[in-house]
């Protein structure tokens, strides 16, 4: 079967609003730590604050919101939360000293609509066409960070990075469009494979199917968030100058998309994640050790190039194993706690990221995120990615 006519309208609406808005919270990535220098009151530690916040705030809400979009309908919360998202960015374009960036920032996350997006385009989807449109969401969100570390610098190098907040501001008001463009949605459904059940939340935290992925999107998200606290400053240290960075990450990223196709046939194919999820770690693992010794840009460039090959195999394979090895009537308990996961994960790299390089520089980010990986590897190792019979099945 194929998607219909509000199928397809529906999809490439909200498709877009999510581009946008991931766009708009990862643009500042590779740049915060770099351009915010020069805000009042500005240290390394605060950057990694200001840079990991959102995080917290998304984890917070995201499931209270999804809970109310239940009740008052889901474009009226998504239109709220995109207004809550450009209070954030005019906060934080606004703002001359780093305080204001981190309450910005806080707002941004704030607006944690990712959920009810997801619940709207299950809304105008018939069952068999929902999986389909899901996965061509999440490949659009993969694309829109890469195309986020390319134009993130590019925009600060011309405009500071008050302009990086004023561009994120600008895609939230043409995300307002897009809701507004968008048919008339169907009656808001409960979607009972995809609802948030709080009584199957010890049960789903306690599943050894699922510990050892939602831990490792939590050190995934808290590697890459560590790096780029300490990357764009060690990068213009080795020469690189700062309105090149866009043109440096834009072949790295297109790169390591090349080098983790093969990587996702393989484990497809031969039904290996774990061993490719472990061989994905130790590639992260042997760029983050190389990154906090290197002092030549050439070799820092293909370190990050090596960190994304093994960043975007389990990013791309994370969330398709949850959907497949959770408990179908906890789906979307076990969906709400990986998110959870992600968000922390982010908070805590800005945090950890922050006071590792005011302490230590790059070797100190490296050694952090060199334990967690390894400890994640050896669970993964322990406890596999396992049936619903017991077995190791990845």
């Amino acid at each position: 079967m194929a998607f219909n006519t509000l199928e397809k309208k529906a999809l490439t609406g909200l498709a877009l609003l999510y581009a946008s808005r991931m766009l708009g919270l990862f643009m500042v990535l590779p740049i915060l730590t770099l351009y915010g220098q020069s805000l009042a009151g500005a240290t390394t530690v605060l950057l990694g604050i200001a840079l990991g916040i959102y995080g917290i705030t998304q984890a917070v809400l995201q499931i209270p919101l999804g809970m109310l979009s239940d009740r008052f309908g889901r474009k009226p919360v998504i239109a709220a939360g995109l207004g809550v998202f450009i209070l954030g960015s005019v906060v934080a374009a606004l703002s001359d000293h780093v305080l204001g960036v981190v309450i910005g920032r806080a707002l941004q996350g704030a607006g944690a609509i990712a959920s009810v997006i997801l619940a709207l385009l299950a809304d105008y989807t018939r069952p068999e066409e929902r999986t389909k449109a899901m996965a061509i969401v999440g490949a659009i969100i993969g694309g829109s960070f890469v195309l986020a570390v390319i134009v993130g610098p590019v925009i600060a190098s011309a405009f500071g990075l008050s302009g990086v907040f004023w561009a994120t501001s600008l895609m939230a008001l043409g995300g307002l469009v897009i809701v507004y463009w968008l048919p008339a949605p169907p009656p808001a459904k409960v979607h009972e494979e995809r609802r948030w059940q709080g009584s199957q939340l010890g049960r789903v935290v306690r599943d050894r199917q699922l510990v050892p992925l939602n831990l490792g999107v939590f050190v995934l998200h808290l590697t890459m968030t560590m790096m780029f606290v300490g990357l764009p400053v060690a990068l213009v240290q080795q020469g690189v100058m700062g309105d090149q960075l866009g043109w440096v990450y834009a072949p790295v990223m297109v790169l390591s998309f090349l080098g983790m196709v093969p990587m996702i046939a393989i484990a497809e194919r031969r039904k290996a994640h774990r061993p490719l999820l472990a061989l994905a770690g130790v590639f992260i693992i042997l760029a983050l050790a190389a990154l906090g010794v290197s002092s030549m840009a050439w070799l820092s460039i293909g370190m990050v190039w090596l960190f994304f090959v093994g960043f975007n195999f389990v990013e791309a394979s994370l969330p398709s194993l949850i959907s497949r090895r959770a408990p179908e009537h906890a789906r979307g308990t076990a969906m709400g706690v990986f998110s959870t996961g992600q968000f922390l994960g982010a908070a805590f790299g800005g945090l950890c990221g922050g006071w590792a390089y005011q302490s230590f520089g790059m070797a100190g980010i490296a050694m952090i995120g060199i334990s967690v990986m390894l400890v994640w590897i050896v669970l993964l190792w322990v406890l596999g990615v396992r049936d619903r019979s017991g077995q190791v099945a990845v």
